[in-house]
């Protein structure tokens, strides 16, 4: 019998017989010194399926940002126990903005009109660092504001580090990508607070659906198994992503392939029930999602040799990134009879297409 041991204190063990996505585990430390072997994979994962680990120890920076996802967790954790009825004054998808609340069930996750299993409350980048105007938000979020600018800072300082040193490895212009991604320009970056209760045990199925990420790099924080992907040039073999302490769990999103013309990978994945004995625990997770600033055009970038040209007869979508973020963020919610499933996707198609 396989045998476990708890990665993080008080939570139920990820079973060790459960198959793994084997992503690289890349280190935080040697990328902040420039080192040229972790550089190189991190071109790898960039490539061939767009997810990887950062372990975030053994320096300053990360340490930092360690202990804020910390009390961050605790934040979710009290956020979310406020009433259905207090939570919904701070849901704003009435005025087309994927900021705020997302209540469990109000968006669909399949074609057969399922539903998720998650609740969401979204917080803009732009609001915590004044670019925009203040949101309405629960007092726990108020309070919590310190924390959340520290955070988001050193979140972002993680994805420009990320995006100069892809920058160059692609021989663009100096400061190319982090021009498109600036702390205090209008965009569509947010932190995300996730809960997902455990699921009834004769109807375990999939919580969030299967997708790609709409904007550029996703910093994810979790515990609990649930995070699922389907490594590319496979139709069906969805494996799980362990949860590893002192680590975050970073893949690349929509903007990035479009911005590559298919080079980088967005992966589709998904969420469902944790493994083992942690599907009786209550999942929360903390997402920082980085985006391109809202007028950035999502299309073939100039300057690199490296990018691959445009097919003959391809046309690139004239739209801009915060028309693409709305269209993705909101168009699966509502009667799925309405949904368009194709108008809503993200980039599969261009990744599967170049990688092939």
């Amino acid at each position: 019998m396989a045998t476990e041991t708890a990665d993080f204190p008080g939570l139920p063990p990820f079973p060790d017989d459960v198959q793994t996505a084997p992503l690289l585990r890349l280190s935080l430390s040697k990328l902040l010194a420039h080192d040229r072997a972790e550089i190189h994979r991190l071109m790898q994962a960039s490539e061939d399926i767009g997810f990887f680990y950062l372990d975030l120890e053994g320096c300053e920076q990360g340490t930092n940002i360690l202990a804020e996802a910390d009390k961050l967790f605790t934040t979710g954790e009290e956020l979310f126990t406020l009433p259905l009825d207090e939570k919904k004054k701070y849901d704003f998808s009435s005025q087309n903005s994927y900021f705020g609340y997302k209540a469990q069930g109000v968006a669909v996750v399949d074609r057969k009109g399922n539903l998720d299993r998650n609740e969401f409350y979204n917080v803009s980048k732009d609001d915590i660092m004044g670019v925009t105007a203040t949101l309405p938000a629960p007092k726990v979020l108020q309070t919590a504001k310190p924390t959340l600018d520290s955070f988001m800072k050193s979140s972002h300082s993680i994805v420009t580090l990320i995006l100069t040193l892809l920058n160059d490895q692609l021989g663009l212009p100096d400061s190319t990508l982090t021009n498109l991604h600036r702390l205090h320009a209008q965009s569509g970056d947010q932190v995300r607070f996730v809960k997902a209760p455990p699921q009834p045990v004769d109807d375990r199925r999939t919580a969030l659906g299967e997708h790609t990420d709409f904007g550029s790099v996703t910093i994810l924080f979790n515990r609990l198994g649930g995070l699922q992907v389907l490594p590319p040039h496979t139709e069906s073999k969805w494996v799980y992503v362990r949860p590893l302490p002192g680590h975050t769990i970073i893949n690349l999103g929509d903007a990035m392939v479009k911005f590559t013309n298919g080079l980088f990978r967005s992966n589709i994945h998904r969420v469902v029930s944790p493994p083992g004995l942690q599907a009786d625990s209550t999942r929360f997770s903390l997402v920082y999602f980085s985006r391109p600033e809202d007028d950035v055009v999502l299309r073939r970038l100039e300057g690199s040799d490296r990018i691959p040209k445009l097919r003959e007869g391809d046309v690139e979508e004239d739209i801009n990134s915060k028309d693409w973020i709305i269209r993705r963020a909101l168009g699966r919610r509502g009667n799925p009879k309405d949904i368009d499933f194709e108008k809503s996707a993200g980039t599969e198609r261009l990744s599967q297409r170049i990688k092939v």
